[in-house]
């Protein structure tokens, strides 16, 4: 999943650690949300996206891995 965190974080000058403190998180799970090693929860993406008073969609996009991996689960 590909993510926009780190340059709407940066639009709103927020840090992560004042982002990880407003939605309950560290900010080492926002360093690693922006970073791809880590997806938030839906309620954590869903926080997030109030902070920043967008969609989460706006926040977060699938790429065409993502899509790969559910065909594969569902042939099993």
């Amino acid at each position: 999943m590909k993510n926009f965190l780190r340059a709407e974080r940066k639009r709103k000058k927020i840090t992560q650690e004042q982002l990880a403190s407003l939605v309950g998180v560290s900010r080492q799970s926002i360093n690693a949300i922006e970073r791809g090693k880590y997806t938030p929860s839906t309620s954590l993406a869903l926080k997030i996206s109030e902070i920043f008073n967008t969609t989460v969609n706006s926040l977060f996009e699938l790429e065409p891995v993502d899509y790969q991996k559910k065909a594969e689960v569902e042939q099993v």
